[in-house]
């Protein structure tokens, strides 16, 4: 499995789940592989992922006939953190789910 961070440079959400994020890599790094995309790079990930902003963390687990992808921000989380967007635990849930 794999996990992708969309981010944008100028989204205060996004700078603050760097840290959060970068420590769940650590944490997981034998169980999967991650990484994190500026969405300027590419803007048409959006579309071809449906999600509807940033941050974004998206799963894709390889491996199988057919692979599987989820978006964990859609729908958005409903008691968002006012800092990360999502609360840590609703991440870290979706990567042990998702791994």
């Amino acid at each position: 499995s794999c996990f992708i961070k969309f981010y944008g440079n100028n989204c205060g959400y996004c700078r603050h789940l760097k840290v959060p994020y970068e420590k769940f890599a650590d944490e997981f790094q034998e169980e999967a592989h991650f990484f994190a995309f500026n969405i300027a790079d590419y803007p048409e990930a959006q579309k071809i992922l449906k999600f509807k902003g940033v941050p974004t963390i998206v799963a894709v687990k390889t491996g199988i006939s057919q692979p599987k992808i989820r978006v964990l921000s859609d729908p958005p989380p409903g008691k968002r953190n006012k800092i990360t967007w999502y609360n840590i635990n609703d991440i870290e849930e979706f990567i042990k789910k998702e791994k």
